[in-house]
């Protein structure tokens, strides 16, 4: 009567464990796709919404802006010009490149293209251009600043042009935590997938729909 006894209870207590085990997981799958949601959310409306201009670009116009702005570099520096190379790619001396930063907000690159006659510095931007350069023999400074406008400006941050390494960061982790918040919900998916009988039949007209188009409407 014992053994008897004993068995159910033993059976109970391991039917119980795989039931904590799961919603154990279930659980933190919960906790990840909620973070991650939180991560995305930012960039996913920026990028949402890149994609909706990026893909009407050439409907969408823009008023192009130039801003030209010309000086003069101070004597004492001009005169160290004069050591720098005939030609080829090399850094500004210190002071040039702290005069052009304090005077007109320019952060030189970090190798500028020099020539006999003058210092060019291709300075790239999201949503525009600029450029500067710096005569090596009467020290003429010209600086211009080309803008396209904010559609411009946000379809350059969603395709990560020129926009620095901080940004490149930020895409990069963006796209990990998409990553998490689709497998995670792809999880939930399947642990509440039973009582939503549409749910593997959208999951399959979300997966066929795009090799869908480009087998038969993208043009190879």
């Amino acid at each position: 009567m014992g053994a008897t006894l004993a068995t159910p209870r033993v059976s109970a207590a391991a039917a119980s464990k795989p039931a904590t085990w799961r919603s154990r997981i279930l659980r933190q799958v919960i906790v990840w796709h909620w973070v991650s949601s939180g991560v995305c959310l930012a960039g996913m409306l920026l990028f949402t919404v890149t994609g909706i201009t990026l893909n009407h670009a050439s409907s969408i116009s823009a008023k192009q802006e130039v801003r030209r702005t010309q000086t003069a570099l101070p004597a004492p520096l001009l005169r160290t010009l004069a050591a720098g190379p005939a030609s080829g790619k090399r850094a500004l001396p210190g002071g040039v490149a702290l005069w052009l930063k304090d005077t007109l907000g320019v952060t030189a690159p970090a190798e500028p293209e020099w020539t006999d006659v003058e210092v060019y510095l291709s300075l790239p931007r999201p949503g525009g251009d600029a450029w500067a350069t710096i005569d090596r023999e009467n020290g003429v400074v010209v600086y211009e600043v080309t803008r396209r406008g904010w559609i411009s400006y946000i379809n350059d941050l969603h395709k990560g042009r020129h926009t620095g390494q901080a940004w490149s960061l930020f895409i990069d982790v963006l796209a990990a935590a998409c990553l998490v918040f689709t497998i995670s919900g792809f999880i939930l998916l399947q642990v509440h997938a039973a009582k939503r009988p549409s749910t593997w039949p959208l999951v399959a007209f979300g997966l066929l729909l795009p090799v869908l188009l480009i087998a038969f409407f993208v043009h190879q």
